[in-house]
């Protein structure tokens, strides 16, 4: 029986397809750079009652867990892994110091020890397609979606755009060709991503399951809304930040997102109270946050013609939708290159580093600390819905305080399909998989684990949590220029998941025994060694985001 697995598996990477009645389709959708707090139930205010929708008849998770980063998240949402084991331990391919070689655990690729999602469905006879950001590979043809399992592709490798003119070094890929900037005035990527998602399920045929991965780059820098988008939002944002992240504080606890023990986090470091800002200050400030909520909004009202066209086809009811986000919300400073506001939507062809700032990230990430690429509850915590109306058996609407990681999903998928994840690929031995299946916390049927083990890298900055016990380690250099620290820090997530109150002096047994558990995981799963250097600049200007 399992060398017949293993043929069936080698069979689906050549092409070859078995029989697949029955099997539920998989359609899972992930946004870019979107803060923990950013859909109405999570918390916002901003508008997004299709994913509220989803929400409202599915289950959400409020304790799952990301990378920090958009890369490495992709990584080990596809493979199961960590992305270290599958050669994404940093963004996709950057390049090191003259002379100096990527370690095993920094290729900047998909290496060929994991096989993706898409290469482990298609042998379960599932039919898989991929619109939006792929991330993952850009330089060598070998590492594109179509050569890691998909069947069609249309989007980008990179991992940022002109949402309104996508065009080399950073265009737009259909399938395995190259194609040129949109001529279109009326293009945006999150309308033509979706677009394409939904053309793939209308087109798919006969009785095989697919599988469909909706990448969006929404809503990742730079701020490119349509203009009737941001005209429903310019204004709203005039009172602040601060009132923001209260009224969101707020909303959470009436839902239950968040327990009343964790007190919301102080207005970071990196953001100035509202009231100490000019006039025109806030005015730009507003506008800004106008833009990125239209971005928001905008994916959400894809989203909903997506789960039309699902329930236009009689999908709907048979389909497993996982909703999820890549890291949190962005820090990263902005600018303005000269050209006023309307720089950050007037010139199609503008993709520089264009975002919100500090403060407003502070509010997508409601109630944590930091942002993303830092591993504080800012950075790496994640919406999660799950709507599957045939297999869900939770009351509609619930909420999983379960913790989770992105390894899981694939397991789940497995879980779900009947595939059977193979012991090589190409001749080559596969990295066992790191995951657990969400599908007893799906269909009810068993009590998930509550001492697991969950680890990160990034950057140096390292974390792991065991239980409600997290410790956390900011690299020299602090979090996106906060003071750095050289000691570990420990926090009692059950008490004080915003890390208030910092518990390594009090319970140092503890700290040590965290420790002690991360520096074995990092053994084995190839953090080390670290590359040589800091961050470097990328082979190509398609292959990276910032």
């Amino acid at each position: 029986m399992k060398s017949l697995a293993i043929l069936l598996s080698c069979l689906g990477l050549l092409g070859v397809r078995s029989p697949a009645a029955g099997k539920p389709d998989i359609v899972l959708i992930v946004a870019d750079d979107m803060g923990f707090a950013d859909l109405g139930c999570y918390g916002s205010e901003i508008p997004t009652p299709n994913l509220d929708a989803l929400a409202a008849g599915g289950l959400r998770f409020t304790q799952f867990y990301n990378t920090a980063r958009c890369s490495p998240t992709r990584a080990a949402l596809l493979t199961g892994l960590h992305p270290h084991q599958a050669g994404m331990g940093r963004l996709a391919e950057e390049i090191r110091p003259a002379g100096t070689d990527n370690p095993e655990g920094y290729l900047g690729y998909l290496n060929d020890r994991c096989v993706t999602l898409a290469e482990v469905l298609r042998p379960a006879g599932y039919r898989t397609y991929m619109a939006g950001k792929w991330h993952l590979g850009s330089g060598e043809r070998g590492r594109w979606p179509l050569q890691r399992g998909f069947d069609r592709f249309y989007g980008i490798l990179s991992g940022a755009t002109s949402y309104l003119r996508p065009h080399d070094p950073r265009g737009l890929t259909l399938d395995n060709e190259p194609l040129p900037a949109p001529a279109g005035a009326d293009y945006y990527t999150t309308d033509a991503f979706t677009d394409f998602a939904m053309k793939t399920v209308r087109e798919h045929e006969g009785d095989a399951p697919f599988f469909l991965y909706l990448a969006f780059n929404a809503p990742h820098w730079p701020l490119h809304a349509r203009e009737e988008d941001i005209a429903r939002f310019t204004g709203k944002y005039r009172a602040g930040w601060d009132r923001l992240r209260a009224g969101r504080h707020a909303k959470q606890l009436a839902l239950g997102i968040v327990s009343k023990d964790w007190p919301l986090s102080a207005r970071d470091d990196g953001a100035r109270a509202w009231a100490t800002l000019t006039e025109q200050q806030q005015t730009d400030l507003d506008y800004r946050m106008a833009v990125y909520a239209a971005q928001v909004h905008r994916m959400d009202w894809n989203v909903g013609r997506l789960v039309a066209t699902l329930r236009e086809r009689g999908k709907l009811e048979d389909t497993l939708l996982i909703f999820l986000s890549d890291n949190g919300g962005c820090s990263e400073p902005f600018t303005d290159l000269g050209g006023g506001r309307q720089a950050d939507i007037g010139n199609p062809a503008m993709m520089g580093a264009i975002s919100y700032g500090t403060g407003w990230a502070n509010v997508s990430n409601t109630p944590f600390r930091k942002f993303k690429s830092t591993l504080r509850e800012g950075g790496i915590a994640t919406p999660l819905i799950v709507h599957w109306p045939a297999g869900l058996k939770t009351r509609p609407g619930a909420l999983d305080a379960t913790p989770g990681y992105l390894t899981d999903i694939l397991p789940t998928a497995l879980a779900v399909s009947g595939a059977t994840y193979p012991e090589e690929r190409l001749g080559k031995p596969l990295t066992p998989l790191e995951g657990a299946s969400l599908l007893p916390i799906l269909t009810a049927s068993s009590a998930p684990a509550t001492s697991r083990i969950f680890c990160w890298e990034q950057y140096r900055n390292k974390a792991i949590r065991i239980g409600d016990l997290k410790a956390v380690f900011s690299a020299r250099g602090g979090e996106n220029g906060s003071a750095p620290s050289d000691e570990w820090e420990l926090y009692d997530i059950a008490k004080d998941r915003t890390e208030q109150h910092n518990l390594a002096a009090v319970r140092p047994e503890d700290l040590k025994r965290l420790t002690a558990k991360w520096d074995a995981w990092a053994a084995r799963a190839q953090v080390f060694p670290l590359p040589d250097g800091g961050r470097k600049k990328v082979v190509n200007a398609a292959a990276e985001s910032r």
